[in-house]
């Protein structure tokens, strides 16, 4: 039995680009990763490229953990981590009957909402929003629930991340410990509950794993280029037409 999907070669080099996409997203050009759901969300199927999609995270996830090991805010972590699990849990539930489309679509008004918020915090250079924990746990519980329906809890952790002003490296650094604890705890219900992930996926995820290298080492060159406001303004607009990207898909 051949174990590698029988792709034509356009969607071959479109999931190629996907992964190269999630190696440049998790090494830090944030919202990037908008350009990847949507491609493998074209190639896949929505639902069916979250089986595709999650084994590269992880794989991601790994490296940026690696390279920016030591700039992590654990205190935004433990803000976090507990409502993004809650969030998943929930998401696993609703995910068995739920509108992805639909979905996606509120989704991404709401994150198009909160990214001109944001912006117009910047240009009032106004106080950051408020870092109580209900604020954390609001983001942290939609993040969870969005990222186990369609791998858009990036866009809320960065919504997050800017409103605390969190520095670049501490933003990367953080959000690469945060995911790959969540993609890691993830796995187990897309093998058992949704039965994405076979032998069939990860065989097409070994095929974009150089692809995944290569926009990983591309990303790491451009972020270094970039000064911290100038990347908050760039994590910005990205995220701003990422959300516009999967509202009119």
């Amino acid at each position: 039995m051949d174990l590698l999907p029988d792709y034509s070669i356009a969607n071959w080099m479109l999931l190629s680009l996907a992964g190269f996409c999630i190696g440049m997203s998790k090494a830090g050009l944030k919202g990037v990763d908008m350009l990847n759901i949507t491609i493998m969300a074209i190639v896949l199927g929505s639902k069916s490229s979250t089986g595709v999609v999650l084994p590269l995270l992880c794989v991601a996830d790994f490296l940026a953990v690696v390279y920016y090991r030591r700039h992590v805010n654990w205190s935004h972590f433990r803000k976090l981590a507990p409502w993004i699990t809650a969030g998943i849990l929930i998401g696993v539930l609703l995910g068995q009957d739920m509108n992805e489309l639909y979905f996606k679509k509120v989704m991404a008004v709401i994150i198009v909402l909160a990214v001109i918020i944001m912006i117009f915090l910047e240009v009032r250079k106004s106080l950051v929003l408020p870092s109580n924990k209900l604020f954390a746990a609001t983001l942290g519980l939609v993040a969870g629930i969005t990222t186990m329906l369609g791998n858009l809890g990036g866009s809320f952790a960065n919504i997050y991340f800017l409103a605390m002003r969190v520095p670049k490296n501490g933003f990367i650094g953080t959000a690469a410990w945060l995911f790959f604890c969540v993609n890691l705890f993830k796995l187990p219900f897309q093998f058992f509950f949704w039965n994405n992930i076979n032998a069939s996926t990860l065989s097409t995820d070994l095929v974009l794993i150089p692809a995944l290298l290569l926009g990983f080492w591309a990303g790491i060159k451009v972020v270094a280029m970039i000064h911290d406001d100038g990347y908050r303004k760039i994590v910005i607009a990205m995220t701003l037409i990422g959300a516009i990207f999967i509202f009119l898909r």
